[in-house]
């Protein structure tokens, strides 16, 4: 007799959802704050104003806000859309405002739906009308002729006649043509070139996170999780609503802080944060941190992949950076089936060479639970174990379809049901995989769609954004090396007769209908190979592009590099840098001379490539930070800090030969002083400004010495400054302080009085929260300088010298410590990691808003802040 077939069909386990009510995720969260009221439920990274927020206050803050939002609901005699969802558009940024709003939404029973901030125009516009939502909750009224606005600070004031209680389920809405309440609706990318929302019910949340606190239960001593993912990605409900659901507390992270995977590790290990859902491009990052600084990653032990391919070379470097105590996740899924249906997990390093023997690719599992995943052929057949089939998902994790019936084959009846109750729908995934050793690999997509840092991409969305652009002919979207670590999007494209329009004119015009992830690399081509059949020959393309990346990897590109601008101490770091990113970049490159004037971003690089470069510049010998590197305006920027990074590494091996007090020594500020001060602050902080060089008309010397000749006899006559000399008497260092709570009174008749202004804005929320109170308790280092012509090397010195110097005077005259704000992300990183100052307060520079309503700064990049800091004694 032969042995029975078997076929791919993974199963995983039945577990009961509770019934009634229970299962809506605003009843469990209601019944957590209950059980937990005087426990934090969000400590916000954001909310500079009130960081912490225990269950109570948040439940309490969501019931009011539920019943101002039922108020409007029936003011406006809002109906439901075609779908009979009751959706709310929510436009907040991450915060104590964002979750709970959402928790108020659920309350009244309807959906929430991401239209973030931050998203292109025009993308948001073709998102509302196609959800219909009865109302958005926003920050401004950006979108108010698409859509009815409710400002979340006017919800707040009119919440304040409201009480705190719950919502009884006949008050709530209800949703007629639903069987089933949804909790969400997400829009995602398209294959008719549209976004299109799915419909998430509370039922296939619940699922997804009963699952996880089963399989990955939380700990007794992991008392807070990060919600740091962007709203519209599915792994942001998990992020938000596992912890607050097990009472755990939830710490709220900016955009700015989660670019800088520097940052982001810090929040992790001040908050004690024991589990991380994260991209493998981002592992990649972090993996590059706990290479710098080994001991502020230790204390994760759950890391979860998600969203794009996981490799095993990956796998390998998370085990060589963590050897023990440390798992390693694998999820797949997608938005339509709640983000994750199968999981793979690697314990040890073992599992490595399981993996490694078995397939080549990482596995991605075995299905979650109440869900079953079949491999099908053509023709809708289950394919027999070992055999590719295409991947199909059946159970309480799948989406009650798209908005407005969109691509209606995708959910279809499944006709292998024997529980119709859990079982009913089948969502065809259109990716492809096998089933080897009783785990499901992943081998593939049927059609367009790729995944760019976790977020699903249809090529034809960027298409079809590229045909809006005029003057272009024919254009093609395709993807080089999809799912490897080298993946790129490419739009090749010709133009009409007799149009040139430069590259940048045509990005500049998609960044207004597509998300950052989705920007395509743009290539002008003459006009298109063609196969015999007159059809675009696409392999041509992709392997014409791969010959010129060869060809840069080689070393025989054409690029030249342009060291002219280069001071000759820095040479040796500018050629390795600009030699490493011509590497890295090769034909991506977008210049035909490489300066070190170039930002690596804008020269086509991005977060992946630029953790290879990195790690190729400390292969080198140059140990830059990943955030000294992001954060770097220009390549030049990058020069500096990896040539001041030696210097630093050279003074602390060589500490006989260098010893800072027999180097330098420090004199308390007189008026005999003043011109050598006036020269070392002047120079210093024009050169070398932050935050002062995004404001037009741009500052010039006269108003740094307008600023000096405002305090100087203060600063003389309060006696806690001093000027540095050095062994032969030169002048090398000034630095300003004052008595936090003695300053001089300062107005300026030039732009530097805005300065002033933000800084008070700032500083004043740390002073009058943080800081000890009273006179001769804190000291303000307000001010440093070093003389222009110093070498690197001695730059550092000085500067090490002076924040010692510092401390020393802060002893002697009894001050309790050192408070200072800094701007630049150099002196900030040396702050924290060398001088020991704890942040308090960061604050994004471009957000400022004077009194008039001007905000002077508004042309500096998102990731520039003011971090104010605070050194104890």
């Amino acid at each position: 007799m032969g042995s029975i077939p078997e076929f791919s069909i993974l199963k995983g386990e039945k577990h009961q959802l509770p019934s009634g009510p229970d299962y809506l995720l605003h009843r469990l969260f209601e019944r957590c704050a209950a059980a937990n009221p005087s426990s934090p439920a969000l400590f916000s990274e954001t909310d500079n104003i009130d960081p912490t927020h225990t269950f109570a206050q948040l439940d309490a803050l969501s019931s009011k806000i539920a019943r101002v939002l039922l108020n409007q609901v029936q003011r406006l005699k809002c109906k439901p859309n075609d779908d009979g969802d009751y959706i709310v558009g929510v436009s907040l940024s991450p915060g104590a405002p964002l979750i709970a709003t959402i928790l108020a939404i659920w309350k009244i029973g309807a959906a929430y739906m991401p239209v973030e901030p931050s998203i292109p125009r025009q993308r948001a516009i073709h998102i509302l009308q196609d959800s219909n939502p009865i109302f958005v909750v926003g920050e401004t009224r950006d979108l108010h002729e698409h859509a009815s606005i409710l400002l979340y600070f006017d919800l707040i004031n009119l919440s304040q006649e409201q009480v705190g209680t719950i919502i009884p389920d006949k008050d709530c809405l209800q949703c007629a043509k639903n069987k089933e309440p949804l909790a969400a609706v997400l829009y995602t990318s398209g294959s008719t070139g549209a976004p299109k929302g799915v419909r998430l019910p509370h039922r296939a949340v619940l699922n997804r996170l009963q699952w996880q606190w089963r399989v990955f239960p939380f700990t007794q001593n992991e008392k807070s999780c990060v919600f740091k993912t962007a709203l519209s990605f599915v792994d942001s409900v998990g992020e938000m609503f596992a912890p607050l659901l097990q009472g755990r507390a939830l710490v709220t992270v900016p955009r700015t802080t989660v670019a800088d995977p520097g940052k982001l590790a810090e929040v992790l290990a001040k908050h004690q944060v024991r589990r991380l859902v994260l991209v493998p491009s981002l592992l990649r990052a972090l993996l590059l941190v706990a290479r710098e600084r080994p001991k502020l990653l230790r204390g994760l032990h759950l890391w979860v992949c998600s969203g794009e391919e996981l490799h095993l070379e990956v796998a390998r470097d998370f085990f060589k950076a963590f050897p023990s105590g440390s798992h390693l996740a694998n999820f797949y899924g997608s938005t339509e089936v709640m983000g994750d249906v199968t999981f793979f997990l690697f314990k040890t390093v073992a599992d490595i060479e399981w993996v490694r023997q078995s397939e080549a690719r990482v596995p991605i599992g075995i299905a979650v639970d109440n869900t079953i995943i079949y491999l099908l052929d053509k023709q809708f057949r289950p394919v027999l174990s070992g055999e590719q089939g295409e991947v199909f998902v059946a159970g309480l994790n799948v989406a009650n379809g798209y908005v407005n019936n969109r691509d209606p084959t995708k959910f279809i009846a499944n006709p292998f049901a024997t529980d119709q109750a859990v079982y009913s729908t089948l969502y065809h995934t259109g990716d492809f995989g096998r089933i080897v050793k009783g785990n499901l690999v992943y081998e593939g997509r049927a059609d367009s769609q790729i995944k760019v840092r976790g977020h699903r991409v249809d090529l034809s969305e960027i298409q079809k954004a590229l045909h809006g652009v005029r003057g272009l002919d024919k254009v093609i979207v395709l993807c080089y090396k999809q799912g490897k670590p080298e993946q790129a999007v490419l739009a090749f494209v010709t133009m009409t007769r007799g149009t040139s329009i430069p590259t940048p004119q045509i990005e500049a015009t998609l960044q207004k209908m597509l998300a950052s992830y989705m920007m395509p690399q743009i290539i002008v081509l003459d006009n298109f190979p063609l196969l015999v059949n007159g059809k675009i020959d696409r392999q041509l393309l992709l392997k014409n592009y791969e010959q010129k990346q060869e060809e840069s990897l080689r070393g025989v590109s054409s690029v030249q590099l342009d060291l002219s601008l280069c001071p000759e101490s820095h040479l040796e770091a500018a050629e390795a840098l600009l030699e490493t990113v011509r590497s890295v970049l090769g034909a991506a490159l977008k210049t035909d001379v490489l300066s070190l004037r170039a930002n690596f971003y804008q020269l086509g690089g991005n977060s992946l490539n630029s953790i290879f470069t990195i790690t190729k510049l400390q292969d080198q010998g140059y140990n830059i930070g990943i955030s000294d590197f992001i954060s770097a305006n220009t390549l030049r920027d990058v020069v500096e800090r990896m040539v001041i990074k030696k210097a630093l590494e050279a003074s602390e091996m060589d500490k006989e030969n260098l010893v800072p007090e027999q180097l330098y020594t420090a004199h308390m500020l007189s008026h005999e002083h003043k011109d050598s001060v006036y020269r070392i602050i002047i120079e210093s902080f024009y050169e070398k400004s932050d935050i002062e060089k995004w404001l037009r008309p741009p500052l010039e010397r006269r108003d740094y010495k307008t600023l000096l000749d405002a305090f100087w006899d203060q600063v003389v006559e309060k006696n806690l400054s001093f000027l540095i000399k050095d062994r032969e008497g030169r002048d090398v260092g000034a630095a300003l302080n004052f008595d936090v709570y003695d300053e001089p009174e300062v107005h300026l008749e030039c732009k530097l009085m805005i300065v002033f202004e933000f800084l008070e804005h700032v500083e004043s929320q740390v002073r009058d929260k943080h800081l000890p109170k009273g006179k001769g308790k804190v000291v303000h280092s307000f001010m440093m300088g070093t003389e222009p012509a110093l070498t690197p090397a001695e730059n550092v010195d000085v500067i090490k010298f002076m924040e010692e110097e510092v401390l020393r005077l802060a002893r002697r005259k009894s001050f309790e410590g050192i408070f200072t704000t800094n701007t630049s992300p150099l002196t900030q990183q040396l702050g924290t990691d060398i001088f020991g100052y704890k942040p308090l307060l960061e604050t994004q520079i471009n957000k400022f808003v004077m009194v008039d309503g001007s905000m002077p700064f508004k042309e500096a990049p998102d990731w520039q802040v003011a971090v104010c800091c605070w050194r104890k004694i």
